[in-house]
C-alpha cells in the first residue's frame, strides 16, 4: 500500500487505542451525544405536534367561550363551542366569503398569504400585513337571531403581539367582553390585561358615539364623548396602553370591521 494512504482499519485502532479522556474521544463522543439527543427531540415534536394542535384549538375555544361568558370549569369545550357559528368574513365589504371553509381557515397564515393580505401603510397596529379574510364567530339566541358576534383582534404592544377577542353585543355597538389569549407583555405590569378586575372594565362599553364616530378609547383619562367609551390604561404598563388603544381602534375601524358591524346594526346580517 502507497505510504500517503491510511489503512481505515488502521485509524479506527489507533483512535480505539487513544485514552478515554483524550481530545478526539471527547469530542466524537460529545458529537455522538448532539446526533442522538437530536434525532429524540426530532421525534418527539413530530409525534406530539397532533396534541399539541389539539390543546392550542381547545385553548382557543375556551378564549372564545370566557370572552362570550359562556365558559364555566368543567364545561364540555367541545359541546359549548357547538353554540357558535364561525364565518369567514371579508373585511372590506363586511359580507361573509362563501369560497373559504372556516373549519380549515388559518387566520396567522392568511395575514402572510400575499395573495390574499396587503401590506399596511398606515398601520397603528404594527401588524405590518393584514389579510383580507378573517374568522368570526356568531352566537345566535334561541329565536335564531343574533345575540353576540365575537371577532378576533391581534396588535403589538411593548414586547409582543396580543392576540385575542373581542364580543359585540348584536346591536354591533355595545362591547361584552375582551380578552388576550396569547402575548408575551411583563408580568405585572402589560400582563395586567389577563387580570380579570380589568378585563371586567370592558363590559358595556360602547364603540361609536351616536353621530357614528369611533371613541372607544383606552388611557389614563376619559375621553370628551364620556366615561362610556373609556376603559383605564394598564398601571405602569404604558406602552402595552397605547398598544392595545390603538390596535382596538384599528380593528374597530373602517380599515377592520366596521363594514360589518354597520350591516348588523341595520339588521342585514
Amino acid at each position: 500500500m502507497p505510504d500517503d494512504q491510511e489503512d481505515p482499519k488502521g485509524l479506527i485502532r489507533r483512535f480505539l487505542a487513544m485514552p478515554a479522556d483524550s481530545i478526539p474521544k471527547t469530542v466524537f463522543v460529545a458529537v455522538a451525544l448532539c446526533l442522538v439527543a437530536s434525532m429524540f427531540v426530532s421525534a418527539a415534536a413530530v409525534s406530539l405536534r397532533p396534541i399539541q394542535e389539539v390543546n392550542q384549538l381547545r385553548d382557543k375555544q375556551v378564549n372564545i367561550l370566557q370572552v362570550a361568558g359562556l365558559y364555566e370549569p368543567g364545561v364540555d369545550v367541545v359541546e359549548a363551542f357547538a353554540a357558535f357559528e364561525p364565518q369567514v368574513l371579508e373585511l372590506a365589504t363586511g359580507r361573509f366569503a362563501p369560497g373559504f371553509d372556516p373549519a380549515t381557515f388559518d387566520d396567522i397564515a392568511a395575514a402572510d398569504d400575499p395573495e390574499i393580505s396587503i401590506a399596511l401603510d398606515d398601520d397603528p397596529a404594527s401588524i405590518g400585513r393584514q389579510s383580507r379574510y378573517v374568522t368570526i364567530y356568531l352566537l345566535r339566541d334561541e329565536d335564531g337571531a343574533i345575540d353576540k358576534v365575537i371577532l378576533p383582534i391581534h396588535g403589538y404592544g411593548l414586547w409582543s403581539t396580543l392576540y385575542g377577542f373581542i364580543a359585540v353585543e348584536e346591536n354591533g355597538n355595545d362591547i361584552f367582553g375582551l380578552q388576550f389569549y396569547q402575548h408575551a407583555e411583563t408580568p405585572g405590569l402589560g400582563g395586567e390585561v389577563d387580570n380579570p378586575r380589568w378585563k371586567a372594565l370592558w363590559a358595556g362599553k360602547r364603540l361609536r358615539d351616536d353621530d357614528g364616530a369611533l371613541q372607544i378609547t383606552v388611557a389614563k383619562t376619559a375621553p370628551p364623548a364620556g366615561a362610556e367609551y373609556h376603559v383605564d390604561a394598564l398601571a405602569g404598563a404604558t406602552l402595552t396602553t397605547v398598544g392595545i388603544d390603538n390596535l382596538v381602534r384599528f380593528w374597530m375601524s373602517e380599515t377592520g370591521y366596521e363594514p360589518f358591524l354597520t350591516r348588523l346594526r341595520v339588521g342585514a346580517i
